[in-house]
């Protein structure tokens, strides 16, 4: 269940930034394509996933 107080946009946010690092946590290197659409979908949470796992390149701000 879902806990109080949090919007369903954060819950969705929140699980999305989480299978973008249980792929990384499994080897999976996706192209800067995808990366740009997981930036451009969940913002600065998504750039720092990609960074700490050190995919990010200056070309995913395009």
């Amino acid at each position: 269940m879902s806990d109080p107080g949090v919007s369903r946009e954060q819950r969705i946010s929140d699980e999305g930034l989480k299978r973008l690092e249980k792929q990384f946590n499994s080897g999976v290197k996706p192209s800067s394509m995808v990366l740009k659409q997981w930036i451009r979908r969940y913002g600065e949470p998504a750039r720092d996933i990609i960074k700490k796992y050190d995919m990010y390149t200056g070309d995913l701000d395009d």
